[in-house]
């Protein structure tokens, strides 16, 4: 009999946790974090501890938001052929003209 109720009670143990982690979903601090206004007063000049108290976030979360700010002005000066590969695009000389040859024909027109 003893063994009964200790299976009983073990798998009940199981099913309600089954049941609180199949009901609880995680949550990021991305989630909840509005970063333009994180970008907005670290651009108004106050450090991110201030930031983070004024927020009610975490320092690191004013961190991973300066992370992704860096991260998207460095994308947009990409070309995209760059963004695409991750490597330099390699221009052919004909297609750019030389200084000299371009200030030459501008004195003589």
């Amino acid at each position: 009999m003893t063994k009964k109720t200790a299976v009983a009670a073990a798998s009940t143990m199981l099913v309600a946790t089954m049941v609180f982690v199949a009901s609880a979903h995680p949550t990021y601090a991305a989630d909840k974090v509005d970063c333009n206004a994180v970008m907005n007063e670290l651009n108004s000049g106050k450090h991110p501890k201030e930031v983070a108290k004024d927020l009610s976030i975490s320092t690191s979360s004013v961190h991973r938001c300066e992370r992704h700010a860096q991260a998207a002005a460095k994308g947009n000066t990409k070309t995209s052929l760059q963004a695409q590969t991750g490597r330099r695009v390699k221009v052919p000389a004909a297609a750019t003209p030389a200084p000299a040859s371009a200030a030459s024909s501008a004195t003589t027109r």
